[in-house]
């Protein structure tokens, strides 16, 4: 009965993530042309993807790279860019915290936006899911996404320059994290949050090396850190 429930939590992730096919193929594939033009070998590119598995972080570092930025800036961007996954980790805690740890180690490394943002759906609408399904439905969202973002990252680094502008492959990024993030402004800390984040960025683009984004970011953060303590004291006064 416990396999029967796990394989079905798995077939139901699996399903669950084939609708991000659509943005994670061009988003890979904008990758590995970005990556080769900005002058990184097959193996540099390849080893980029499989390594960070970060799309976001992966550009923003590409982008410090192409303006000389110092290693110190472009390494402190990429690891700004990707605080949120400890934020992702923290939240997952106390669905997947009792997995094996071997298990945790493989969801920690196969942490991406995507499986995130469904998994934590799912596992706060269904909190009768035992710990072996939430792990196996989490590895059934990834199952469809993380391949094909190491596939498509080699066809773009392969075949890039052939890949007409008109494919507008960079459409993928911004719609890929407005699809995740849309369904999660759920409570108006989320959205003050949000709305802070967009106005910093926009505001502070000036800054050089993208400084900006982790201007946003920590504002963000203490936004929506704050409107969460002040919608709590109102409740209970």
């Amino acid at each position: 009965m416990a396999a029967s429930t796990t394989n079905s939590a798995y077939w139901k992730g699996f399903r669950d993530g084939i609708p991000f096919i659509l943005v994670v193929t061009p988003f890979a594939l904008l990758f590995g042309v970005v990556a080769t033009e900005s002058g990184l070998n097959l193996l540099e590119t390849m080893g980029f993807s499989i390594v960070v598995i970060a799309g976001a972080s992966q550009f923003t570092a590409l982008q410090l790279m192409n303006d000389n930025a110092p290693t110190l800036i472009v390494i402190l961007s990429a690891l700004a860019v990707n605080l949120r996954m400890a934020m992702y980790s923290a939240s997952l805690t106390p669905y997947v915290g009792k997995a094996p740890i071997w298990k945790r180690a493989f969801i920690a490394y196969f942490m991406v936006d995507q499986a995130y943002a469904m998994s934590i759906v799912t596992y706060e609408t269904r909190p009768e899911m035992s710990v072996a399904a939430r792990v196996s439905y989490y590895f059934g969202v990834v199952t469809p996404i993380v391949p094909l973002w190491y596939l498509f990252t080699l066809v773009g680094a392969m075949v890039g320059q052939s890949i007409p502008p008109e494919m507008a492959l960079d459409f993928a990024v911004p719609i890929t994290f407005i699809a995740m993030i849309g369904p999660m402004l759920r409570t108006p800390a989320h959205v003050a949050a949000a709305v802070v984040s967009v106005a910093l960025a926009i505001g502070f683009a000036w800054v050089p090396y993208n400084l900006g984004l982790i201007i946003a970011a920590l504002g963000a953060m203490v936004t929506g850190a704050q409107a969460e303590l002040w919608f709590a004291r109102k409740a209970g006064s």
